[in-house]
C-alpha cells in the first residue's frame, strides 16, 4: 500500500484528509518521499485520530475530570515516550508542517454518559490541483504495523471514473462533517495547544534532514521503531528466593502448576516474573506469547494492568463493552501471527473471559497461550471452568486457597486443568521470613441479647434435628435447608447487637489511629418469621463511626462505583483523610491497601478463605508498617442457655478453630488462649 498508493497519490496531491483510529509518525518515514514532496508545493494535510488514552485516563473522564485535560496530559505522555531518531526526526517534520500552516490535527473519541470509547474508523481523501479527488476506506491505522507489517486492505474510489465518484464525495463529506464535529456519537476536539507548540518547537530545533523513504522502509532500522516492547523484569524490583524457587518448579513441569501462596506475598510479581522468563525462552525460537490473565472482579484487573505496564508491556483490559477492548485484541494477535508483536497480554474479568465474544476469539489462537489464574479457586465453578482454554500451552493457578469450600469436584477439575500445586508458602512461613509482616490478634467474647438468643436456640434446634436425620455439617450444601439455616444462625452471631457496644469501646481506644478497616456483617440480622426485617450492621456501624465518634469514615461496599472506590482508597492510603473504611462483602480478595493497620471483623463466614483473605490485607508490609492489630469478634449464647450441648459444641468447633488459626501465628497466642479458655471449659473443648 505504501509503494503503490500513499507515495505516489502524496506525490502529486495538493491536499490530503485522513480520519483514522491510530496514527504515529512512523507512518511518515513510510511514505516519507511523497511527503516531501507534497510539501514543497504547498501541499496541506488535516488529520483527525483517536487520542491514546490509557485505563487510567478513561476512568478519570468517567469520573468527571475535563476530557480536554485528560487528552492534553495523554498526548503529551505519547510524546515525551518517544526517543527514536527516526520517530523524532517525523515529529519534527509534523511541527514544521504544523508551523507552516499546512498541517492540521483533531482528536476524536466517543463520549456517552460519563462513558469514554475509542474512535475506529479509517477514511481518507487526496485532492490535486485540478480538483480530482481519490477517496479511500479500509482497514489499515497509519502505524507501521497498519502500513507494513499487517495483512491489510484499502477500497480505493477514483473520482473521475463513473461509480466512484459517488463514493468519494461521500468519504469527502462523511470527512468534513468529522472535522466539523457535526457527527453524531461522536467529540471531535482541537490538538491540545501545548502539544503543538512542543512539536513547532521540535520542527524549529532539530535539523530539517530527510526521513528514510521507502526504500528504507523494510530495514531493520525502520521496523524497530514500532516494535512493541518486551516483558522485562523492572530494575527496581529485588526477586526474593522464594520467587525464584517458585518460578523454577513451575518450568520445571514444562509451565504447568498451581501457586499456593499466602495473601500478599506477591503471587502477581511471581506470575510475571514467570511470563517474563517463559516469553525469553520463546523468543529464541522466534515465536510469540500471548498471556491470558484472569481475574475475577473489575479493580483485580486494573491492578494486574498496572503490574503488567510495570514489567514493559501495556496490557488490553478486557471487561464492559466488547466494542472497547475486540478491535486492539484482534489487532495485536494479528501482529503476534505476523511476527511484528513478542507479547500480547490480555486480562479479563472471570465474566468477559467466559463470555461468547472473548471465547470465540481464544478459540482461534494459535500461538503460545499462557493463562493466569488470579484466585483460581473461583474458576472452579461449573460456570467457568469449561470456558478455560483446551489450547493453552502454559497455565499458570494463583491462591492462598485453591481448595474449593464443599466442591471436592470444582476442586479436582482445576487440578486437572492447571496442574497439581507446584510451590507452597504458608502464613507463619512468610511472617518469619519478613514478606508479610507480624500481628496481634485480640478475640472479644460478646454474649447475644434475650431475643438474639432465642433465635439462635430455635435455629440450633431446627439444625439438630436435621443433623438427627443423618444430615452432617461437613458436608453440608450452602444452598441445602441445613445449609440455609447454618447461613441464619450465622447471621444471627454477625449482627450481634452487644458487638457494637465492644467496637464502641475499641474504636474509642485507638481514636487517633489511622488505616483502620471494619468488616460488617452482610445483610440484616435474621429475625422470627413473619416479623419486620432486622437491622442492618453497616449502617448502625456508619453512624456510631461518624455521629457518635466523630470519626472520618467512608462505607466499601459491592454497590460502591469502581472509580468511587479507587478514590477511596486513595484518601485511605494518604493517613490524612479517611480513618477507616467500613466494608461489607468487599476488600477481601486481591485489593491491595498494604496501609492497613487496624482490622475489626465483626463478622466472618465459616468459609476459610474470607478469614484468610481479610487477614491477608492487614498482613501487607508498608513504609513505617511495624505490626498490625486483628480485633475478631466472636458472639455467644449466655451462660445456661438452654440448647442442645453436642449440636452447639460441634457448631463452636468451627468458630473455635478460625480463633485458633488467627491465634496461632501472632505475637499474642497467649493471649487468644486466655480469652477462649472460659469457652473451651464450658464446652469441654479443652483439647482444641
Amino acid at each position: 500500500m505504501v509503494a503503490s498508493f500513499f507515495v505516489p497519490a502524496f506525490t502529486v496531491a495538493s491536499s490530503y484528509s485522513r480520519a483514522v483510529g491510530y496514527f504515529t509518525s512512523t507512518s511518515l518515514a513510510l511514505y516519507s518521499r511523497g511527503i516531501e514532496a507534497f510539501a514543497e508545493r504547498g501541499g496541506s494535510m488535516r488529520l483527525i485520530a483517536s487520542p491514546h488514552l490509557d485505563e487510567v485516563d478513561i476512568m478519570d473522564i468517567e469520573r468527571g475530570y475535563g476530557v480536554r485535560e485528560v487528552i492534553e496530559r495523554a498526548t503529551i505522555r505519547e510524546l515525551e515516550m518517544e526517543s527514536c531518531d527516526i520517530v523524532l526526526d517525523g515529529l519534527s517534520l509534523l511541527g514544521r508542517l504544523i508551523a507552516e500552516g499546512r498541517l492540521d490535527i483533531k482528536l476524536a473519541f466517543i463520549e456517552h454518559e460519563g462513558r469514554v470509547g475509542i474512535y475506529h474508523e479509517k477514511i481518507g481523501v487526496f485532492r490535486d490541483g485540478l480538483g480530482d479527488l481519490v477517496g479511500f476506506t479500509g482497514s489499515s491505522n497509519e502505524t507501521y504495523g497498519g502500513l507494513m507489517a499487517n495483512f491489510e486492505s484499502v477500497e480505493v474510489y477514483r473520482g473521475w471514473v463513473a461509480g466512484d465518484g459517488t463514493r468519494a464525495l461521500r468519504l469527502e463529506a462523511d470527512f468534513q462533517a468529522l472535522w466539523a464535529n457535526q457527527t453524531p456519537n461522536l467529540s471531535v476536539e482541537r490538538f491540545p495547544d501545548v502539544v503543538r507548540e512542543r512539536l513547532i518547537k521540535l520542527g524549529s530545533e532539530r535539523p530539517h534532514r530527510p526521513v528514510p523513504g521507502r526504500d528504507n522502509a523494510l530495514t531493520p532500522s525502520v521496523a524497530r521503531v514500532s516494535e512493541p516492547a518486551r516483558l522485562s523484569i523492572p530494575n527496581w524490583l529485588m526477586v526474593r528466593d522464594y520467587q525464584k524457587k517458585a518460578v523454577q518448579e513451575w518450568l520445571t513441569r514444562r509451565g504447568r502448576g498451581v501457586l499456593k501462596m499466602a495473601t500478599g506475598t506477591g503471587k502477581t510479581k511471581n506470575a510475571m516474573i514467570a511470563a517474563t522468563q517463559l516469553g525469553n525462552v520463546l523468543r529464541q525460537h522466534e515465536q510469540p506469547l500471548v498471556i491470558l490473565i484472569v481475574a475475577p472482579l473489575q479493580h483485580l484487573v486494573d491492578q494486574w494492568i498496572t503490574e503488567v505496564q510495570g514489567f514493559g508491556v501495556r496490557p488490553v483490559a478486557v471487561y464492559e463493552s466488547s466494542q472497547k477492548w475486540l478491535p486492539i485484541v484482534e489487532e495485536q494477535l494479528a501482529e503476534a501471527r505476523m511476527g511484528q508483536r513478542p507479547v500480547v497480554a490480555m486480562v479479563a474479568t472471570n465474566a468477559s473471559f467466559s463470555g461468547n465474544k472473548f471465547q470465540s476469539v481464544l478459540s482461534r489462537i494459535t500461538q503460545p497461550i499462557l493463562v493466569i489464574a488470579d484466585e483460581a479457586h473461583n474458576l472452579g465453578s461449573s460456570t467457568y471452568r469449561s470456558s478455560l482454554p483446551k489450547n493453552a500451552t502454559y497455565r499458570l493457578a494463583l491462591s492462598a486457597t485453591p481448595e474449593r469450600w464443599f466442591d471436592d469436584e470444582g476442586t479436582d477439575a482445576l487440578i486437572d486443568y492447571f496442574g497439581p500445586i507446584v510451590f507452597e508458602l504458608g502464613l507463619g512461613q512468610a511472617i518469619k521470613m519478613g514478606a508479610l509482616t507480624q500481628y496481634l490478634y485480640v478475640p472479644r467474647l460478646v454474649e447475644l441479647n434475650d431475643y438474639e438468643a432465642d433465635l439462635y436456640v430455635d435455629l440450633t434446634t431446627q439444625i439438630a434435628t436435621r443433623m438427627a436425620a443423618g444430615e452432617e455439617l461437613g458436608k453440608a450444601d450452602p444452598d441445602s435447608p441445613l445449609g440455609f439455616l447454618l447461613r441464619q444462625r450465622a447471621g444471627v452471631l454477625g449482627h450481634a447487637e452487644g458487638k457494637l457496644a465492644a467496637l464502641r469501646e475499641d474504636l474509642s481506644a485507638r481514636s487517633d489511629s489511622w488505616f483502620q478497616l471494619v468488616y460488617c456483617a452482610e445483610g440484616h440480622r435474621p429475625t422470627h418469621p413473619e416479623e419486620p426485617q432486622g437491622p442492618n450492621q453497616l449502617r448502625d456501624v456508619m453512624k456510631l463511626v461518624g455521629n457518635e465518634l466523630g470519626l472520618s469514615a467512608h462505607p466499601y461496599i459491592s454497590e460502591t462505583p469502581r472509580p468511587e472506590r479507587k478514590k477511596l482508597l486513595r484518601r485511605f492510603s494518604t493517613g490524612d483523610d479517611l480513618r477507616l473504611l467500613v466494608a461489607m462483602r468487599c476488600l477481601d480478595e486481591g485489593v491491595d491497601i498494604p496501609d492497613a493497620r487496624t482490622g475489626y471483623l465483626l463478622a466472618s463466614s465459616s468459609n476459610p478463605r474470607q478469614f484468610i483473605q481479610r487477614r491477608g490485607r492487614l498482613l501487607r508490609r508498608a513504609e513505617g508498617k511495624e505490626r498490625a492489630e486483628i480485633l475478631d469478634y466472636l458472639a455467644v449464647p449466655p451462660p445456661g442457655t438452654p440448647i442442645n450441648f453436642a449440636v452447639e459444641r460441634a457448631l463452636l468447633t468451627r468458630e473455635l478453630q478460625r480463633a485458633n488459626e488467627f491465634g496461632k501465628l501472632s505475637n499474642n497466642y497467649e493471649t487468644t488462649l486466655e480469652v477462649l479458655r472460659p469457652l473451651k471449659e464450658r464446652y469441654q473443648l479443652m483439647d482444641m
